[in-house]
């Protein structure tokens, strides 16, 4: 895995401020979610729940409880994709789940390089109670080649300061936007 930008940890850092005990928490895989499970208190009860080895592995010395996803290994992404991870995940009923993609346009939606990877995140995001994003300058206003879902279901976006510009069409489609320090 590739060292965290202090973006990216900043990013994290106000994902994790969105956990409460108690709660099922999707966390998908990226950098950020990887720094989200960083900054997690070691002692808070929560259940997460992932289909990426990296975070499962980042939760080790938690109290969380970790539910790990299975199936076929994208080795690109390094999650679990197919049938067998679909099912355990049709199975789930998260309070909150922390998308990856490659790519947010206001317009298409959220989106992401690989058709396995964005039917795994449409099916977590339609199974959740929430749908968060944390999302570096980069990802706006670009497209990638498979959809995962609509900006009107994304519940917020957690973005670096200094994005006004970038962050103004989805604050008028009424989706959240919180600024990490």
């Amino acid at each position: 895995m590739l060292a965290a930008s202090d973006t990216e940890r900043a990013l994290g850092r106000r994902g994790a401020l969105l956990v409460h005990e108690g709660q099922l928490v999707f966390l998908d895989a990226g950098q950020e979610q990887v720094e989200l499970a960083r900054t997690l208190p070691r002692d808070l009860r929560v259940t997460i729940a992932t289909h990426s080895p990296a975070i499962a592995a980042e939760l080790q010395h938690h109290q969380a409880e970790v539910i790990l996803i299975g199936g076929r290994l994208s080795k690109d992404a390094m999650v679990s994709v197919g049938a067998i991870a679909m099912e355990a995940i049709s199975r789930l009923s998260p309070d909150l789940f922390f998308l990856g993609v490659t790519a947010l346009h206001s317009g298409l939606g959220l989106s992401t390089g690989d058709a396995e990877e964005a039917a795994i995140k449409r099916t977590i995001s339609v199974r959740s109670a929430e749908t968060w994003v944390m999302a570096t300058a980069e990802k706006f206003d670009a497209v990638s080649p498979h959809r995962v879902i609509g900006v009107s279901e994304l519940t917020g976006i957690i973005v670096p300061s200094g994005l006004a510009d970038a962050v103004a069409p989805y604050r008028e489609l009424n989706v959240e936007v919180i600024e990490a320090a």
